[in-house]
């Protein structure tokens, strides 16, 4: 029997500066085509769960969570140019699909902004196969999140709990579940490879503290969670890196503070408000040297100029770019925070009311 013919979610491939000695590309881990060979292998048996303090094997992940996992199927309509001349463009639909989780009992799940990004239709397929259609309650391109919502059976909904990616280290085995090349409820596993990695959303602000994991995350992965080994969700998936534009043991996860954070304002409002200074960051120092001060924003309007070390907000001290970045995202726009910056030998500090983000 012919497979059914997907078309691809456009991803960017975003460049990627150099890791040691060889380059690469950053990718968003949504659907590829491709001809996949797939044998299922049946479980046998699985050992108990022992205690709730205990690790859970993968297969008790596993068992505990996927029923908890979608598969989202996105339409939207992808304009094409007439051969030959004379007559105007037409609009034909095209598929593609990614990967969420159930976020409560309302029926809302959250996935990636991507997933959903320019849909005009979604649909959301569950464990056992049923099917429904949802709508989008908010997005937020800053972060790559989205919440959507169905209007299923409370028998049919099975919310995953969300960890605190917070209290995840480094070496602390994963478990990734999703849907990738349209292969619904694949799992993988892995540990987490390094904490506090900086990844680029697609409107070029970054997102803070991703979880870098080997865990196996293709495209059709966007969206689907990654839990730690009690089962609780510890990130969204949403990127790799890789030359080859398949996994390579290089994945990016969205931390579930974030999600929680972010999908509790989408719910209320339908979007994410984030504070906003408007300086970049010198990526070269080892500090948080001012690169630039955009215009008209409260780092311009503070008197804040290109070379000015930023050291401290409030009372968090201020050593690297990325610890700007947290301390201001810790804010909401409309807060006022006390700067302290180094201006040659001089240390001045000021007042400044932060904006809102602009998209």
């Amino acid at each position: 029997m012919p497979r059914r013919s997907r078309q691809t979610l456009v991803a960017s491939l975003l460049a990627a500066a150099c890791l040691g000695a060889g380059g690469g590309a950053v990718a968003y881990a949504t659907l590829s085509d491709g001809n996949t060979v797939v044998r299922q292998v049946t479980v046998q048996r699985a050992e108990p769960i022992a205690s709730s303090s205990a690790p859970l094997s993968v297969n008790q992940i596993y068992r505990r969570a996927y029923r908890g996992v979608v598969e989202i199927t996105v339409t939207t309509a992808s304009a094409s140019s007439p051969f030959g001349g004379g007559g105007g463009g037409s609009s034909q639909p095209r598929e593609a699909q990614g990967s969420g989780w159930v976020y409560d009992t309302s029926g809302r799940i959250v996935t990636n902004q991507h997933v959903v990004d320019g849909a005009s239709s979604i649909s959301v397929r569950f464990w056992n196969g049923k099917t429904y259609k949802a709508k989008v309650v908010g997005t937020d391109l800053s972060t790559d999140l989205a919440v959507i919502k169905v209007d299923a059976p409370a028998s049919q909904l099975y919310p995953l709990a969300v960890g605190d990616s917070a209290a995840v280290q480094v070496g602390d085995g994963v478990v990734a579940i999703g849907s990738p090349f349209g292969l619904e409820e694949t799992v993988t596993s892995g540990i987490v490879s390094a904490l506090h990695r900086s990844i680029d959303a697609r409107n070029n602000f970054t997102i803070n503290d991703s979880i870098q994991t080997d865990a196996a995350i293709n495209h059709g992965n966007s969206g689907g969670p990654l839990l730690n080994n009690r089962g609780q969700v510890i990130g969204v998936n949403a990127q790799i890196r890789s030359d080859s534009g398949g996994n390579e043991g290089v994945g990016f996860s969205i931390p579930s503070n974030t999600v929680r954070l972010i999908a509790g304002q989408l719910i209320s409002s339908g979007k994410a408000e984030h504070a906003y200074l408007g300086v970049s960051i010198d990526a070269a120092a080892a500090n948080a040297r001012i690169a630039e001060v955009r215009p008209s924003t409260p780092a311009k309007k503070a008197g804040l100029k290109g070379g000015d070390i930023v050291i401290q907000v409030d009372d968090t001290t201020i050593s690297t770019g990325n610890d700007l970045t947290r301390a201001i995202d810790s804010h909401k726009p409309g807060d006022t925070v006390t700067l302290k910056y180094r201006r040659g030998s001089d240390v001045h500090s000021v007042d400044l009311t932060l904006a809102s983000r602009p998209s």
